[in-house]
């Protein structure tokens, strides 16, 4: 048993496929509506929107991670 953090409702975690699903005691899929205005109100970024400069910054620095693993 867990409780949520954004209600502090208690759920169990169940696996459906290779995706956790949080699921109340009743049986329920859990879903609250604070969880849901959370992730509304993350700040949305385009790439087009962003400075060229830290852009370019930010794709090389992917780049070079990725290299290190191999």
């Amino acid at each position: 048993m867990a409780n949520c953090r954004y209600c502090g409702k208690e759920i169990t975690w169940l696996k459906d496929g290779r995706k956790n699903i949080p699921v109340e005691g009743d049986g329920g899929e859990h879903k609250c509506e604070e969880f849901m205005k959370t992730r509304d109100s993350l700040k949305k970024i385009n790439p087009t929107e962003m400075d060229p400069e830290i852009l370019k910054q930010y794709q090389e620095n992917l780049k070079k991670a990725r290299n290190k693993k191999k």
